[in-house]
């Protein structure tokens, strides 16, 4: 009687396994969706981690990279409107450092600077703090007037909800009128040019410290030195 009992138990059991696979041959629309979904949270440029969840792809130039997940920080007046108003401040000052350390050891110091001779723009700001102190005073002055207008109008921007973060209403030439694809494009090369300009920024100064040569001429030495 057991053996029996046994044998009709096997059978259902392999009867059910039978129509649970053929079930799950009728469905496979609800396992892709969930697939799609799992890959949809994966951020864009770390796929082995989890899309930030305030980094949607509204932004441009965000791919979700976010790996110490700085973006969830909503302490001491730091949110992500303000991580991304000092993203784009910082990006737009790289971009003019980087142009200026280069068009000053190609052409020259500028009409006043004639001093500050040096092809290395950190030793050359020395030069020029020797010769002309009230220049870098005045530079100084400058950055906190700057600091203070863009202080008040990101806490503005952030209460209101009107203003996006970056933008102070200076379009001369007018891109925002035009196409609004063309101008997004535009925004998320900004972005990924002025994050470029960092790093640039961030090299020649320490290799202007560190070799006390300007940009192109280390570049230069730096071929030769490792010339085939």
């Amino acid at each position: 009687a057991n053996i029996h009992r046994t044998k009709k138990m096997m059978k259902f059991a392999a009867a059910f396994a039978l129509l649970a696979g053929s079930a799950s041959a009728f469905a496979p629309a609800s396992n892709g969706r969930a697939a799609t979904s799992i890959a949809a949270d994966k951020s864009k440029s770390l796929p082995f981690l989890t899309r930030p969840p305030l980094l949607d792809g509204s932004m441009a130039g965000d791919v979700g990279f976010d790996p110490l997940g700085l973006s969830n920080i909503d302490e001491v007046g730091i949110d992500l409107y303000w991580l991304r108003e000092a993203e784009i401040k910082h990006a737009r000052v790289a971009m003019m450092a980087v142009a200026g350390f280069l068009q000053v050891e190609i052409f020259g110091p500028a009409p006043g600077c004639e001093m500050a001779t040096d092809k290395c723009q950190t030793d050359a700001f020395w030069q020029l703090w020797g010769a002309h102190p009230q220049y870098v005073a005045f530079g100084l002055i400058m950055i906190t007037i700057t600091e203070m207008v863009s202080g008040i109008a990101t806490t503005s921007g952030r209460e209101s909800g009107e203003r996006a973060p970056g933008d102070f209403g200076l379009d001369p030439l007018g891109f925002g009128k035009g196409d609004a694809a063309a101008f997004e494009r535009l925004k998320a090369q900004e972005i990924a040019n002025g994050r470029l300009a960092m790093w640039a920024a961030a090299g020649l100064i320490v290799q202007g410290c560190t070799t006390h040569q300007g940009g192109i001429e280390n570049l230069q030495q730096a071929l030769s030195d490792n010339a085939f």
